[in-house]
């Protein structure tokens, strides 16, 4: 856990392993908002480091999921019982899985695995009704008179919004602006891909929201997967290239029997070229210690996304 000069807290949730997975607490005059949130097993954690950031639980006047994956919003219910006078901010197509998240649930078990799930996600909780609030694209949550603008940013998912911070030029982004683990990072900075994982990828919109934040000029980029990243632009355009470069990898792979496996080869040979040159020492090796699960979701959502297509050549 760490505060940096703009009020913001980087709180590491705990899931699966150190610095994977973030949440935010943002502070203004005594009040605080929380930004995403870790899964329902992350709560016990997430809440000792409100606590230990000097803010009590009835200041958390806001918890806001930027999209409703277990790894960002499954904590809610338990957090929202234990903070009295929060209120989830939610994306309108992901409100009703935090209302009622049986749904939720089972397409998180289908995804994971049911042993996996009882490790990672047991312990969900509806969200009252009454204690929602649904974010549509614009929409401005105060915390004490430092506005928090949610856009709609999908591409990662239908139900993604992203949260500009005016006070310091800087975007809470979720997905949408890929993972970036810092264990990665070398003298060329930040080593960026895109997160393509089950169900709802769609490559057009994730260019546009890639943009959408780039548009604003930010400071600098608040990401779930993991921590705060510069040299916006730069990154913005590795995205741009990996996005394409991977629907590509997925498409060469279509019709064919190994076709899932033939992804995740193709997406280790790409991601291990581009290690190389950024000069991370022993690419290969790091590329399957520290992207191994992500490559192995994001060859599931490429594959759901050509299958989606399949269906509907439109999309």
């Amino acid at each position: 856990m760490r505060e940096d000069s703009g009020g913001i807290t980087i709180i590491d949730t705990g899931y699966v392993r150190p610095a994977l997975c973030a949440a935010y607490l943002v502070h203004n005059k005594g009040r605080a908002a929380l930004i995403d949130c870790g899964t329902a097993t992350c709560a016990p954690r997430v809440l000792a480091a409100i606590e230990a950031a000097g803010v009590d639980r009835a200041s958390v006047d806001w918890v806001m999921v930027t999209h409703v994956h277990l790894d960002h919003a499954g904590g809610a219910g338990p957090l929202m019982r234990a903070l009295p006078n929060a209120r989830l901010v939610v994306h309108p197509r992901g409100a009703p899985h935090m209302i009622d998240p049986a749904r939720l649930i089972a397409g998180a078990k289908a995804v994971y695995g049911e042993a996996d799930f009882a490790r990672d996600h047991a312990g969900m909780l509806p969200v009252p009704e009454a204690r929602v609030v649904i974010a549509d694209d614009g929409h401005v949550v105060d915390l004490a008179g430092r506005p928090l603008l949610c856009i709609d940013t999908p591409g990662h998912a239908r139900h993604h919004y992203s949260v500009w911070d005016a006070a310091t030029r800087s975007w809470f982004a979720g997905d949408t602006f890929g993972i970036s683990y810092r264990e990665l990072d070398t003298d060329a900075g930040a080593f960026i891909v895109p997160t393509t994982s089950p169900v709802q990828f769609d490559p057009q919109q994730m260019h546009a929201s890639v943009d959408r934040l780039l548009a604003r000029a930010p400071a600098s980029i608040r990401i779930a997967h993991y921590g705060e990243v510069t040299e916006c632009t730069r990154l913005g355009s590795d995205l741009h290239t990996l996005i394409d470069t991977m629907v590509a990898i997925a498409q060469a792979a279509n019709g064919r029997d190994d076709r899932q496996a033939a992804i995740v080869d193709g997406l280790v040979g790409l991601y291990t070229e581009r290690a190389v040159a950024h000069g991370i020492v022993n690419a290969p090796a790091r590329v399957h210690e520290v992207l191994g699960g992500d490559i192995a979701l994001n060859a599931q959502g490429l594959c759901a996304w050509l299958d989606r297509v399949a269906r509907s050549p439109s999309v």
